[in-house]
């Protein structure tokens, strides 16, 4: 049986309470999925995103987006932008 390869994305505080969970289920049946964890950037200081990480367990990103601060849309244009090349690039199922 061939492997899933997942992407999985998380940027903001409760992304990163939420995937925690999802990386240890994908680590348990690592004979089942490859997964590829890219963060955004939106969080990106100490308290508001490496906490987390160091906290819950989370392994370092495999892409950093580094999108940074900014209005809505100017974030998620960043986001979308950025991250249609991880795509080209890990070409998930």
């Amino acid at each position: 049986m061939q492997k899933l390869k997942l992407l999985l994305v998380a940027g903001a505080r409760p992304n990163f309470m939420k995937i925690a969970p999802v990386i240890r289920e994908l680590k348990r049946r690592s004979e089942e999925f490859d997964y590829v964890l890219v963060h955004t950037g939106q969080h990106y200081d100490e308290g508001m995103s490496d906490v987390f990480f160091r906290d819950l367990g989370i392994p370092a990103p495999d892409h950093h987006l580094n999108v940074g601060s900014g209005s809505h849309a100017a974030q998620t244009a960043r986001i979308m932008t950025a991250f249609e090349k991880v795509l080209q690039r890990e070409l998930p199922d």
